[in-house]
């Protein structure tokens, strides 16, 4: 999948780009927008992302457990080259430290990762901060006509660029899922 972004600050108009992009077959989890006004968004009936993607948590700990790993592996490499481990307690502390190391650094990068912006969205904090709103759309090769084909009819979106986008296994389950929610009684 492939994400674009595009920066407004007419949400009426961004509104009608959801609709017709749906009218065209794009799902609701292909799309959100990123605003620091969440309740304007509210108001206008759009997919705004969620309150912990706005930072980088995820990443964050992700980098942590990382280093986390290689810690606990150090400390276990280190224990193994000095025969530390052929002492009367054995594996046992070294093991219990590495998982300490690894916990901790985890728990570290998640924390954070809590204080600062998703790394995606950096690039866009001084436009947010003046009142824009960004609007990104994930698609696949065969929907990049659409989304094309949509956007060029609303002059108040202005291509922001491409980024990463969330794998298409994400996005096809929580669609399943929430036609799943709207199928129950």
């Amino acid at each position: 999948m492939f994400r674009h972004y595009y920066i407004t600050d007419d949400l009426g108009d961004l509104e009608q780009v959801e609709r017709e992009l749906v009218d065209n077959g794009l799902t609701v989890p292909q799309f959100h927008v990123l605003s620091e006004n969440d309740a304007e968004l509210e108001k206008h009936h759009l997919h705004a992302i969620e309150s912990v993607l706005k930072k980088d948590v995820v990443h964050s700990t992700q980098l942590g457990a990382v280093i986390g790993i290689i810690g606990a592996f150090l400390i276990l490499l280190v224990a193994y080259i000095f025969n530390w481990h052929m002492t009367a307690v054995g594996w046992i502390p070294f093991g219990f430290c590495a998982v300490v190391v690894l916990g901790f650094c985890t728990w570290e990068g998640g924390l954070i990762g809590i204080q600062t912006p998703n790394y995606q969205f950096k690039r866009f904090q001084q436009l947010l901060g003046q009142g824009m709103h960004v609007f990104f759309v994930d698609i696949t090769a065969e929907q990049e006509s659409v989304l094309q084909e949509v956007t060029s009819q609303h002059p108040s979106l202005r291509y922001a660029g491409a980024g990463e986008a969330t794998p298409s296994w994400v996005v096809n389950g929580q669609h399943k899922f929430n036609q799943a929610m709207k199928a129950m009684p």
